[in-house]
């Protein structure tokens, strides 16, 4: 009874941001449809933890590091939308994006630390710890040239004439 029951369902790396991705756009839309502040925050914050919490153990690391560039791409890929139709389309895209990225920011802080906080609950500090190790062993085992470095023969990059001359008729 006391036996912890764990879902089936796992995500990738990519799975998980792909969600998050998502459900970020979905929160704009819900926001221009219904003018409902907060939505976009809300939405980015509970699929970022959905996904770290359905995410295979072994793609933590890969999964922790995405939260402010999914947040970044929802947020640009809606002000490109919305600047498309003003008159100055870099300017109506600047101030768009820091208005957006401005009133995000808290969201956003939030939804990473949660991120980061449940990845390294999860057992983050053991992918880290591989990475590591790998980083270290690949570092020793650097392959170095058996002989130096030789030139190619002097004329080898000019171009070569097929067949015979022609004879003067």
């Amino acid at each position: 009874m006391g036996e912890k029951r764990r879902s089936a369902v796992r995500l990738t790396a990519r799975g998980a941001i792909a969600l998050a991705l998502v459900a970020t756009l979905a929160g704009y839309v819900l926001t221009a449809l219904l003018d409902i502040p907060y939505v976009v925050g809300a939405a980015f914050v509970v699929s970022s933890l959905i996904g770290v919490l359905m995410v295979n153990r072994r793609e933590l690391l890969s999964l922790v590091v995405t939260p402010p560039l999914v947040f970044f791409c929802a947020t640009l890929f809606v002000e490109l939308g919305r600047a498309f139709g003003s008159v100055s389309i870099v300017q109506s895209l600047a101030l768009g994006l820091y208005t957006s990225l401005t009133s995000g920011a808290p969201w956003l802080f939030a939804g990473s630390a949660l991120v980061l906080g449940v990845a390294w609950r999860r057992g983050l500090r053991d992918n880290v710890r591989e990475l590591r190790e790998e980083l270290k062993a690949g570092a020793a085992e650097v392959p170095r040239p058996r002989q130096p470095f030789v030139p190619e023969p002097e004329g080898y990059f000019e171009p070569k004439v097929y067949g015979t001359p022609r004879g003067d008729d």
